[in-house]
């Protein structure tokens, strides 16, 4: 998964395959490549519901206090409104695909790929961008 299209930030590769403008904002797809360890803080998305289609690798998802565990073939639903996060678990990265409904958050990754802004050193910058694309940072990543 490298190529023009692809972007990175903090060592995970994001491709936006199906854009918020191609669907007239209904959707976006992106298709995300993430190493072992890697995983966001806890968050809410305000607007969009989130569905990680999981081709590779096995992700340890939290969502208000749940955990499972999707591998290879599974897919996971994550309700607007809902605090959640994941972590890749075991011994290859995860690739998934991030269905967004509606469109539009892809713009975050972007954002956060041109700034190449670190976390905890850029939250200012992180939490400016992450409020734009209607989310909220809720806690810290799991552990």
């Amino acid at each position: 998964m490298t190529d023009d299209a692809t972007i990175e930030w903090l060592g995970v590769r994001y491709k936006t395959i199906l854009t918020a403008e191609e669907t007239g904002g209904a959707m976006s797809i992106v298709d995300s490549l993430s190493p072992v360890g890697s995983g966001p803080p806890r968050h809410v998305h305000h607007n969009e519901d989130e569905t990680f289609v999981m081709i590779t690798g096995t992700c340890k998802i939290w969502i208000e206090g749940i955990e499972t565990i999707a591998g290879p073939g599974e897919s996971v639903f994550i309700p607007r409104g809902k605090e959640h996060t994941f972590k890749v678990i075991g011994d290859e990265p995860s690739r998934h695909l991030v269905i967004l409904t509606p469109g539009g958050f892809e713009g975050f990754f972007q954002d956060m790929a041109d700034g190449q802004c670190k976390i905890p050193e850029d939250m200012p910058a992180i939490e400016t961008s992450a409020t734009k694309h209607n989310m909220t940072f809720t806690g810290p990543p799991l552990d």
